[in-house]
């Protein structure tokens, strides 16, 4: 990992989670009461997957493969994590010891896998690390049965448009909309890239390779999922992430 002024910076996302530091850091957040990927991403994703039981699944960045327990428990065929952290790969190990699941230690970019496996590929908070997006989306396509679905979520484009300072916002400024690449955020204590991309980016590059678009959603939060009232009226102010639903032709 390249360090600029101490602080680590990578070139893949999932680079990040093999700092110990920065794990620990993220799993904290992640577990936290009325964390935004429990009261504003899962929810969505849910409602766009529907019933699973019965289906071969692919999960892109799957993290510690979590979610692919409660997937399982609800009767999927079959679930395969791709995670190219180790150390999150080693949780995600952890996490499906004694499952039908498996997880396999590969980045989006270098993952590979036989063509037409899968009714459903998710992927939740990735996508936005990776710089070729089409590429991705060429492997997924070819992963897919014929009739099979792409579900995932991104960090809404309004978010990564600008520099994200670390800590409660308060306010938020899109700047630099229609220029699409890296951008740096402080982010647990670490300098993360993340690309920026428009809305208009991802609905095309979705059809450009060969997905019908089905479902476009939006992270509207839902009073009965937060316990506090600041925090849901704070999450009403921006969204804070994307979501698409598509199926391969």
């Amino acid at each position: 990992m390249d360090r600029t002024g101490g602080i680590p910076i990578s070139e893949r996302g999932h680079d990040y989670y093999d700092d110990e530091h920065f794990l620990q850091a993220y799993m904290s957040r992640r577990n936290s009461v009325d964390n935004a990927n429990d009261t504003l991403e899962k929810p969505v994703m849910l409602e766009l997957i529907g019933d699973p039981e019965g289906l071969r699944i692919l999960d892109l960045g799957c993290g510690d493969a979590r979610f692919g327990t409660e997937l399982l428990e609800r009767n999927c065929a079959s679930y395969a994590g791709v995670e190219g952290s180790a150390a999150m790969s080693e949780l995600a190990r952890r996490t499906l010891a004694g499952t039908a699941g498996d997880v396999i230690h590969s980045s989006m970019e270098d993952w590979s896998d036989p063509q037409a496996s899968y009714d459903l590929v998710l992927s939740r908070l990735a996508l936005h690390y990776v710089d070729d997006l089409e590429a991705v989306l060429e492997r997924i396509v070819q992963s897919l049965k014929p009739g099979g679905r792409l579900v995932f979520s991104v960090e809404h484009p309004v978010i990564t448009s600008t520099l994200q300072p670390s800590g409660t916002r308060t306010d938020w400024t899109v700047d630099r909309y229609f220029d699409e690449g890296f951008r740096e955020q402080q982010w647990l204590g670490t300098t993360v890239r993340k690309f920026h991309r428009t809305v208009e980016h991802y609905f095309s590059a979705l059809q450009a390779a060969g997905l019908a678009v089905g479902s476009l959603r939006e992270s509207n939060p839902v009073r009965e999922r937060f316990h506090s009232a600041d925090t849901y009226e704070r999450r009403r102010r921006i969204p804070l992430f994307l979501f698409f639903s598509a199926s391969r032709r």
